[in-house]
């Protein structure tokens, strides 16, 4: 069983910053892709960005040239780092990672959600 522990979030204005921290501890063997989605009321739930184990990062489009995701693979941890806020990026942000165990199968585990309200 993987836990993802996230921290950060909160409540910014338009244009402000803030930062995102996704932390998974448990018994693997390694972590395939970790990354954050984000879910707003009525909508379904997106990718915002990830990344995955050879380094590589993938964005929404939306949050191209604002939002930066980096990792310290010492501490199975991601941070999300989101500049130029938006009132449309207010949402829930869900941490997710696929993790491989001693086994060689490959599961996928979700944070608990972490809420980010932007004002205008």
């Amino acid at each position: 069983q993987v836990q993802l522990v996230e921290s950060g979030g909160g409540l910014a204005q338009a244009g402000g910053s803030l930062r995102l921290s996704c932390a998974a501890s448990g018994i693997f063997f390694s972590i395939n892709v970790m990354g954050w989605y984000r879910q707003a009321p009525g909508k379904q739930r997106e990718l915002v960005a990830d990344i995955i184990s050879d380094g590589s990062t993938n964005y929404a489009d939306s949050v191209k040239g604002r939002f930066t995701l980096s990792r310290d693979n010492a501490k199975n941890t991601v941070y999300l780092q989101m500049n130029s806020l938006k009132p449309e990026d207010t949402a829930v942000y869900y941490c997710n990672t696929i993790v491989r165990d001693y086994r060689g199968s490959r599961s996928s585990f979700w944070g608990q959600g972490t809420q980010v309200s932007v004002s205008s």
